[in-house]
């Protein structure tokens, strides 16, 4: 059964780094130390407990956060293991959005690397507090130092290391605990889970009594109590120093590194026993702030507590193939009961919970009850989608969104009969309400299905997922860039409607201004009618006659930066109708563009290829042919990095072209950077 456990004994955590730094590794072994699993899973044989997906197996790969619960040294410590991969960084951000702290894990060999800086500042942008485990110690090229210089270099922290490593590569056999200044060997025969306080070897004395200098100073630096005792040279216990690197931590001012090789078992325990130690609990939050349902700019507040009203943050919807629909929720504060009813402020219905589980992978126990602070599934929630807020239905409060990145990458999908067609669009919605991330829509020339999505591989796994969880066999065809529309010039147009329907008339007649917007300001309307010339209950028809015209350019795709202000209307009371000023406010935008120098945006990313320096110039060579912009190339070990922009339209396949430039040494990572105008208007 489910152990009932203070708020103060919580800790939501996430581990988040760079593709294949070691995060599964990791967790697997912490579940292993805790007791709750018996043998430790491996990545690269398909058997760990984190990556319950075939896909993730097969592919050494997290796919989807996986969360789990276990307990150390009397806390229980809510899991959520997230992927790395660049395409599934709406994993990263949904489970950011509702964790009180995170373990940074970075690769020893190769340090901050693109995607680590991704889910860096997406942690910033959340305020969460942090902690950093550098992984891999053993392998070749290891190199604890660099990583840390790398973490001050990329992201202006100030990492402060608690362990340090001794010696390293193949050499790598221990770690220095500076708080309590000694040694720590870990038994291979018992897999890690037994170890040995040891003196520190001589060679290493003066430098880890260095280190531990630093951690005294930012200590006493975070509490006004240990800076006077300091300042007066008496000595700090070591329940004074953790509590003053605590505080560091959860003001974000501190970056405590651990450092150790997961899958040599060494170094795990004493990274576990900081997440007790310095991150911080749903306690340590003062308040959540969200807003009035009737009122978006009223601000309210929960505190988190149990004896509050209930409130909670729906922050993922994964389609299970036994349960149904499972929804994943933070409760922020309050609790929630099984068999209770619970309000969806976000769409404004009730649900009904039937039953409350805890997650532990792909596994689930199922609880009577959870309180604030918890991470639960609930499962056949029927209007719940991701970012919605549950609450009480009595006091109602609405949480600010979670904000996913758009599809840039389209490709057509097709079942392969009829028959399965109408089973494939069923299951597309469904996997559409569980990653925010993927749209599907029908094209109205062709009829096919149009699958969009943030890259190449987030496509691929949805039909391989199709395929083995739903029996879908389903063909992709070749990927389109999802490109947008804008307008370069300012233009004045109007619309007129002025015609017999069922012999009677019907006129109405629109001005509207279209200028181009600043970059990234997306689509904006403004109404200039006067309520003395146009009566209002018709302004609201006009504006939706703009509004959803300006949604789509000419050629089809989706417009973003333009300003449409509505600067008069003619107005008939004989003659007037809602439908009449929607069709002449249509028509005003549709001219209007198609005056305005439309021009065409494509998705331009942001590029990392590390490769052996003597691959380099033909990696440049072929981003050259790709349209890419080399923005600079610097050093990494014996690697060396190039940073370019380049067009998605061009990079269909790049995977292929780079391990055949650099015989499968060198590996690359694309985000999407932003939109410019793209070479050709004819995009089709």
């Amino acid at each position: 059964m489910s152990k009932s456990i203070a708020i103060s004994k919580i800790r939501n955590i996430g581990i988040m780094a760079h593709i294949d730094a070691g995060k599964t590794t990791t967790t697997e072994r912490m579940l292993f130390y805790s007791g709750s699993i018996h043998r430790i899973g491996q990545v690269d044989d398909g058997t760990a407990f984190m990556d319950s997906m075939n896909q993730e197996k097969e592919r050494g790969i997290t796919i989807m956060s996986a969360a789990t619960t276990c307990f150390w040294d009397e806390h229980r410590i809510n899991i959520i293991d997230t992927p790395g991969h660049v395409d599934f960084t709406a994993e990263v951000q949904r489970s950011l959005r509702v964790l009180d702290g995170a373990v940074a894990l970075f690769c020893a060999v190769g340090g901050v690397e693109p995607q680590s800086e991704t889910v860096w500042h997406q942690a910033d942008e959340y305020k969460v507090p942090r902690i950093a485990y550098v992984n891999k110690m053993d392998r070749m090229g290891a190199d604890f130092y660099r990583t840390i210089d790398m973490i001050k270099e990329k992201f202006g922290a100030n990492p402060v290391p608690l362990t340090l490593p001794i010696g390293a590569e193949s050499e790598f056999e221990a770690v220095i605990d500076l708080l309590q200044m000694k040694s720590i060997y870990f038994d291979a025969e018992t897999e890690g889970r037994e170890f040995e306080l040891r003196e520190i070897p001589e060679e290493y004395l003066e430098k880890a009594e260095v280190a531990r200098q630093v951690i005294l100073d930012v200590a006493a630096e975070n509490d006004d109590e240990l800076l006077s005792k300091y300042l007066d040279g008496a000595e700090l216990t070591t329940e004074e120093i953790e509590s003053g690197i605590r505080k560091a931590v959860i003001n974000l001012t501190v970056l405590p590194v651990f450092c150790g090789s997961s899958l040599s078992n060494i170094g795990v325990q004493p990274l576990f026993d900081a997440i007790v130690k310095y991150l911080p609990s749903p306690k340590d939050v003062e308040h959540y702030t969200g807003f009035d349902v009737t009122d978006d700019e009223k601000e309210l507040t929960r505190l988190p507590l149990n004896k509050q009203p209930f409130s909670a943050l729906a922050f993922k919807v994964l389609v299970d193939p036994f349960v149904g629909k499972l929804t994943f929720c933070r409760i922020y504060s309050g609790v929630i009961k099984a068999g209770e009813s619970v309000f969806n402020s976000s769409t404004s219905k009730k649900e009904k919970v039937g039953k409350i589980m805890l997650m532990h992978s792909n596994k689930r126990e199922e609880i009577k009850e959870a309180g604030a602070g918890q991470i639960v599934a609930i499962p056949g929630l029927r209007f719940t989608l991701t970012g919605n807020t549950l609450c009480s239905q009595t006091e109602p409060i609405v949480y600010e969104k979670i904000e996913f990145s758009e599809p840039v990458i389209n490709q057509s999908i097709e079942a392969k009969n009829m028959a399965e067609r109408e089973k494939l669009i069923d299951v597309l919605g469904k996997l559409c309400e569980e990653d925010p991330t993927l749209r599907v829509n029908t094209d109205e020339e062709s009829g096919q299905l149009i699958l969009s999505g943030v890259g190449e591989l987030h496509l691929e796994i949805i039909v391989d997922r199709l395929r083995r969880e739903f029996s879908i066999t389903a063909k992709l065809g070749k990927p389109q860039v999802s490109f947008r529309e804008t307008i370069t010039e300012s233009v004045i147009e109007n619309g007129v409607l002025d015609r017999l329907v069922g012999g009677k008339a019907q006129y109405a007649e629109v001005s509207v201004k279209l200028e181009p917007a600043g970059k990234e300001e997306g689509l904006s309307v403004i109404n200039k009618l006067d309520e003395n010339k146009v009566p209002k209950e018709f302004h609201q028809s006009i504006e939706k006659g703009v509004r959803e015209s300006l949604k789509t350019g000419p050629r089809g795709y989706q417009m973003t930066d333009v300003t449409a202000t509505i600067l008069d209307a003619g107005f008939n009371p004989e003659s007037a109708n809602d439908v009449a000023f929607i069709f002449a406010g249509s028509t005003a935008v549709k001219a209007g563009v198609k005056r305005a120098s439309p021009q065409m945006l494509e998705p331009v990313f942001s590029l990392e290829v590390v490769s052996p320096e003597e691959y380099v110039g033909d990696v440049i060579a072929d981003l050259s042919v790709r349209r890419g912009r080399v923005e600079g190339i610097t050093q990494k070990g014996k690697m060396q990095v190039v940073k370019a922009t380049a067009p998605l339209s061009e990079m269909f396949g790049y995977i292929t072209k780079l391990r055949s430039l650099s015989k499968g040494r060198a590996i690359y990572t694309m985000t999407f950077s932003h939109y410019e105008e793209a070479l050709t208007n004819n995009s089709k």
